[in-house]
């Protein structure tokens, strides 16, 4: 069998993106030596990032929590659900997420999350067991949400900024300017203010694949591959 790439710094930033947990503060300083080594990052790209490791490694648990939640869950223009910020709830997220899982599923990868396919630190951990090129030209496709979900996290004042920009480096693309002020342009509410919030999201809700309210993602498997050749998690034929 083929040797399967094995992008130890893409899968560290599928698990700092993902729902803060004990074992992700354990591993901090694993995941911040991995991002410090790495070369495709310029040593200004690579500073930055130790704020954001830091911070998760030494902080209440709980207050990363809720950081992550006011961040990510509250704040619609933050979503880490990439196809939010092209087709909202339109039917087109659906057909482009049904086709990114196929992407998923032809090359072998099954996501063991409950997360939708559009999930960044899903497509991230897909990404890290892609060859080099592949896994740049989709972060390429994608540049123009990467970058405006940065330049909003920066405008917070987030260390989680510093992971989207280092993902538009990775890229080798330069985000388009208009792409990026067309997201940029729509609506930002304070993830503090509720009300707000409620109006956004009284739209109905996209549901696709496994329960939605199966609980937060877990990255314990993910971590546990830190050290190891990734493991495709592959349906076969007979299953």
């Amino acid at each position: 069998m083929a040797h399967q790439p094995n992008d130890r710094t893409l899968k560290a930033f599928s698990v700092l993106l993902s729902y803060p947990t004990i074992e992700l503060q354990r591993a901090a300083p694993e995941i911040g030596g991995v991002l410090a080594s790495e070369t495709r990052l310029n040593a200004a790209a690579r500073r930055a990032l130790r704020p954001l490791v830091e911070e998760i490694g030494e902080r209440d648990i709980y207050a990363l929590e809720e950081t992550y939640v006011m961040l990510f869950d509250r704040s619609r223009s933050l979503s880490l659900n990439l196809f939010e910020h092209v087709h909202g709830e339109s039917r087109d997220r659906g057909g482009a997420m049904v086709d990114l899982l196929e992407t998923y599923r032809a090359a072998g990868f099954e996501p063991a999350t409950t997360e939708l396919p559009d999930h960044l630190p899903v497509l991230l951990e897909f990404l890290s067991t892609r060859p080099a090129q592949e896994a740049s030209d989709m972060l390429a496709d994608a540049a123009h949400i990467l970058a405006a979900i940065g330049e909003r996290l920066a405008k917070r004042e987030s260390a989680y900024a510093a992971v989207f920009e280092a993902l538009v480096q990775m890229s080798g693309a330069t985000a388009d300017k208009d792409a990026v002020a067309e997201i940029l342009a729509r609506p930002d509410p304070s993830p503090t203010d509720l009300e707000e919030i409620d109006k956004i999201w009284e739209e109905t809700e996209v549901t696709f694949g496994p329960d939605p309210n199966a609980g937060c993602p877990q990255v314990r498997d993910m971590l546990a591959q830190m050290d190891s050749p990734t493991q495709h998690r592959a349906k076969t034929a007979a299953e």
